[in-house]
C-alpha cells in the first residue's frame, strides 16, 4: 500500500484537481470502448458484493518487522525501504520463505464465513517478489524458494469452488527489477526510471499481466504503486486498454492513473483510467457519489504481517465500518496479512468469525444495497433495494432507542411494513406517521449490541423531506458540518479524527450553507470552530444581517479554536438561511467544525 497518507491539509486537493484535461469522447473511446451499459453489466457483481478481503503476502513477511534484531517502524510490507535493505541482502529472503502451512481451502473458508464475497491477493508488491510462475523473471516464489510451487493458482481454484470473486493486486513501482533506480541513499521510494530502460519494464508488466489472466483469471487487477514520476496517465491508459483486449469484463482500480488513491475516487465525466476509487484507511463522509469506490483498511496498524502489531481494532469497529461503507454505497476491503509460514493471524481469524456471525443475520442488508436516502442518522446508518414499485429500507441502529420509539426522521412514503431482521417470524412492529417522520416501536432491548437492523417497507421511491434544524430549549442554536450544505465542486464535509469539518475550502467564490428554524428571536451572539494556517476573511450572512470576521491562525487544519465574532440581531420568527461566504480579498483556505448562536 501507498505510505502517503492524505492529510486534510486542504491544500493537497490542487493537486488532485490538474492531474489531466478531460478527454473528447473520441480519444476515450481509443482506450475504453464500452457504452454505459456494458459498464454497468461489467461492474454489477462487484457493486453488489459490497464486502472483500485484502491479503498482502510476500517476502516481507519473515523480517515480520525486525531487521538485523532491531525493530523497524512503518508498516510490515515497506521493510526493504524502510530499513534501506540492499537488493541482494533482501534477495536472500526468498531462501527462507517456506510456507508449508499455506491452505488455501483454510483461507477461502473463513473469507466465505465471514461474508466475503471477494478477494484480492498480492501477485507482485512493491519489493518485486512474484507469488505466482513468470517466465520474465526468476524472482518468483517457484524459482527463488524452496516451496517452489505458485501460490495463487490454487487459491484462485479454491475461491472458485467456493463462490468467491478471485482478484490481484499488482505495484507499478519495484524497487528489485534493474529498469527502475533508487532516488537517493535512504530508501527505494519513489524509484527513478534508468535512461532508456522504461519500454523494458513496460513489456515485462504485460508479460506478468498475461501470465496472471492465463493462469489465474482474476476478475479484477488492482494496481498501486503508480506516484514514480517516470509512469505518466498515457502509460496508465496505454495499460487499462491493454488489459480489457485482454479480458474485456475485467475490472481494474483508479490506480492504474496517477494520484489518486485518496478521498477523490474518479471522476464523474470518465476522464481518467480506471473503473472504481480506492480511498486507503479512511471512509468517506459522505461517499463519493456519482462512481463506484471501495475502502481499504486494515485491521490493526500494517498490512504485511508484523509480528509486533498488536493495535487490533475491535469487531464492533469493523462490523460498522461494513455498514458504514455499504449506507455510502461503497465496498469494504478489509485486509489480513499472513504469516511467513502461511497463516493468517488468529486475532484476524477471530474478527472475521465475529463479522460472519453478524453477516449470518443480516447479510441481506448489505448486499445488492443502495447508498442511504438520509443525509445523516442520529442511531446508525441505512441502505436500501428497490423493486417492483417499493422500497425496502434496511435500518441499522447502533444506539438502539432507550424510548422503545426509532425516528425515521423526514420520510413521507406510505408505509406497508415493519420488522425486526434477526425475527425468523418477520413479526410486524407498529408504525406511525408524525410530523417529523415516520415513528416504530422497537422492543425494549437491541437483538445485538453492536448493530440491529430494522426493516421499513414502504411504496414507491423513497421521499424524504430535509429536515432544518433549530433552537435548543435555552434558545441556542448549533450547527455542524455535516449538515451543512457545500455550494461548490471542491469544497465539502470531512470525517474522521480531528477532522468532522468543512475543507478544502480553495476557491473563495464557493459558500456553505444551513436552513434553520427560528422559534425565539432576538440578538445572539455568534461562535465559530475553526483551524487554519492563515488569517482569513469570510462572513457570516444569516437572513438579511451580516456579520464580518476572521479566522483565528491555530497552526494546523486539524486543531481546532472555538472563537467569538460578534453579534447578529435575528428579528423574525420562521425558517432563515445561514451562510459562511469567503471575502475574496484577504481570503485563506480554513477548516469550519460548527456555527454556535447563543441568545444575549
Amino acid at each position: 500500500m501507498n505510505l502517503r497518507r492524505l492529510t486534510c491539509g486542504c491544500l493537497l486537493l490542487l493537486g488532485w484537481l490538474t492531474l489531466a484535461a478531460p478527454l473528447r469522447a473520441a480519444d476515450q473511446a481509443t482506450w475504453n470502448p464500452e457504452t454505459p451499459e456494458q459498464r454497468e453489466g461489467r461492474m454489477k457483481w462487484w457493486r453488489d458484493a459490497r464486502f472483500g478481503m485484502f491479503i498482502h503476502w510476500g517476502l516481507y513477511a519473515v523480517p515480520a518487522g525486525s531487521w538485523q534484531d532491531k525493530p523497524i517502524g512503518g508498516i510490515g510490507e515497506w521493510i526493504m525501504n524502510s530499513a534501506n535493505i540492499p537488493v541482494a541482502e533482501y534477495e536472500q529472503l526468498a531462501k527462507q520463505f517456506n510456507p508449508v502451512d499455506y491452505d488455501p481451502v483454510a483461507w477461502v473458508r473463513i473469507a466465505k464465513q465471514a461474508g466475503v464475497k471477494y478477494l484480492v491477493i498480492t501477485s507482485k508488491h512493491h519489493d518485486g517478489f512474484c507469488l505466482f510462475d513468470s517466465k520474465a523473471t526468476d524472482y518468483d516464489v517457484v524459482d527463488a524458494t524452496p516451496y517452489g510451487k505458485c501460490l495463487l493458482k490454487p487459491l484462485a481454484d479454491e475461491c472458485r469452488k467456493q463462490d468467491i470473486k478471485f482478484c490481484v493486486y499488482y505495484s507499478i513501482m519495484d524497487w528489485h527489477h534493474p529498469s527502475q533506480t533508487r532516488p537517493h541513499d535512504r530508501g527505494y521510494n519513489p524509484t527513478k526510471i534508468v535512461a532508456g530502460r522504461k519500454t523494458e519494464y513496460m513489456d515485462y508488466m504485460k508479460q506478468h499481466f498475461r501470465e496472471l489472466l492465463e493462469s489465474c483469471d482474476p476478475e479484477v487487477l488492482w494496481f498501486d504503486g503508480e506516484w514514480c514520476d517516470w509512469y505518466t496517465e498515457e502509460d496508465a491508459r496505454d495499460v487499462y486498454a491493454y488489459l480489457r483486449k485482454l479480458k474485456p469484463q475485467l475490472i481494474i482500480n483508479n490506480r492504474v492513473g496517477k494520484g489518486r488513491q485518496g478521498m477523490e475516487g474518479l471522476t464523474k465525466g470518465g476522464d481518467h483510467a480506471g473503473d472504481f476509487g480506492t480511498p486507503e484507511q479512511q471512509i468517506p463522509a459522505t461517499g463519493l457519489p456519482g462512481v463506484d469506490w471501495e475502502s481499504c483498511m486494515t485491521m490493526n496498524d500494517t498490512w504485511g504481517f508484523k509480528r509486533d502489531d498488536h493495535d487490533w481494532k475491535s469487531s464492533e469497529t469493523l462490523i460498522r465500518n461494513l455498514i458504514d461503507i455499504a449506507s455510502k454505497g461503497g465496498n469494504y476491503l478489509l485486509n489480513v496479512g499472513p504469516t511467513a509460514e502461511g497463516l493468517i493471524p488468529q486475532p484476524s481469524v477471530e474478527r472475521l468469525d465475529a463479522i460472519g456471525k453478524w453477516m449470518q443475520i443480516n447479510s441481506e442488508s448489505l448486499y445488492e444495497t443502495a447508498a442511504s436516502p438520509f443525509k445523516s442518522l442520529a442511531w446508525g446508518r441505512c441502505t436500501q433495494k428497490s423493486a417492483d414499485g417499493s422500497t425496502t429500507l434496511f435500518l441499522h441502529v447502533f444506539q438502539w432507542p432507550g424510548d422503545g420509539q426509532l425516528l425515521v426522521p423526514g420520510l413521507r412514503n406510505p408505509v406497508a411494513t415493519a420488522y425486526l431482521l434477526a425475527d425468523a417470524d418477520k413479526k410486524a412492529l407498529p408504525t406511525e406517521a408524525v410530523d417529523s417522520g415516520i415513528c416504530i416501536k422497537v422492543p425494549a432491548d437491541a437483538p445485538d449490541p453492536i448493530c440491529s437492523v430494522v426493516v421499513l417497507k414502504v411504496a414507491g421511491e423513497v421521499e424524504v423531506e430535509g429536515t432544518v434544524p433549530g433552537q435548543q430549549a435555552d434558545g441556542t442554536i448549533k450547527l455542524q458540518a455535516i449538515d451543512a450544505v457545500c455550494h461548490g465542486q471542491q469544497l465539502r464535509y470531512e470525517a474522521g479524527p480531528q477532522r468532522n469539518n468543512i475543507g478544502f475550502w480553495l476557491d473563495p467564490s464557493e459558500w456553505v450553507e444551513w436552513k434553520v428554524k427560528i422559534a425565539k428571536p432576538g440578538t445572539f451572539v455568534v461562535s465559530a470552530e475553526i483551524a487554519a494556517t492563515d488569517s482569513g476573511s469570510f462572513q457570516i450572512v444569516a437572513g438579511d444581517q451580516s456579520l464580518s470576521a476572521k479566522a483565528p491562525v491555530t497552526g494546523d487544519y486539524g486543531r481546532f479554536q472555538t472563537v467569538e465574532l460578534g453579534r447578529l440581531k435575528l428579528a423574525q420568527a420562521g425558517t432563515i438561511s445561514v451562510a459562511v461566504k469567503a471575502v475574496a480579498e484577504g481570503w485563506q483556505p480554513f477548516n469550519l467544525r460548527s456555527l454556535t448562536f447563543v441568545p444575549q
